[in-house]
């Protein structure tokens, strides 16, 4: 953790709502991002982000600095978004005017290539949804956010090989569903002339 934000934490422990601010803006986006992936549209991130910050700022107090923030705050917006989860049982994903996750470009532009991106981006969002709310936390605290097992443990309250066991069971049913949705390979039928019957 950065002196900066140290003491701006230290000042806003103390009462200093600007210093608070300050660390909200630093957070924003990385808060927003772990709950758009967990709620899956922009409006439930907003919320949750939001409602984020008003937990962090009531239990402010009792942040430990000896804590990583970056995880506590994450901790607070995962826990949130996991209850959301259990309330609602959200099924499907709104794809519009929201944030794409990110997939390598491997080629050049081309709107045949595009149309691939968003389809696979697509598929992702799916699969992400697919997995049980502590899952899908683990997968995208460790594939996002490059969390240590011991950093993922601590915000899911499991233990380190609890956290091992589900992102293996995870990354396993995450890549049989990413195999099974892709589209099968044509199958040409010979006839005995060896030309193509149609």
């Amino acid at each position: 953790m950065q002196t900066n934000e140290v003491e701006l934490l230290s000042q806003a422990q103390q009462g200093n709502d600007e210093a608070f601010s300050l660390v909200v803006e630093a957070y924003q986006v990385p808060v927003y991002n772990l709950c758009y992936r967990m709620l899956g549209n922009a409006r439930d991130a907003e919320d949750a982000a939001q409602e984020t910050f008003i937990r962090a700022y009531k239990a402010l107090k009792r942040y430990d600095p000896e804590r990583k923030f970056s995880t506590w705050l994450l901790t607070i917006a995962s826990n949130y978004c996991i209850d959301q989860h259990r309330r609602r049982r959200l099924t499907t994903f709104s794809m519009d005017a929201t944030p794409h996750l990110e997939i390598p470009d491997t080629s050049q532009v081309g709107l045949e290539h595009a149309l691939t991106r968003d389809e696979e981006q697509e598929q992702v969002h799916e699969l992400l949804d697919s997995l049980g709310p502590k899952d899908r936390v683990a997968v995208v605290m460790r594939y996002w956010y490059d969390y240590s097992y011991e950093e993922i443990a601590e915000s899911l309250s499991l233990s380190v090989s609890a956290v091992k066991s589900r992102l293996h069971r995870a990354r396993r049913d995450l890549a049989s569903e990413w195999l099974a949705n892709q589209p099968k390979p044509l199958m040409v039928e010979r006839t005995g002339h060896g030309s193509p019957a149609f």
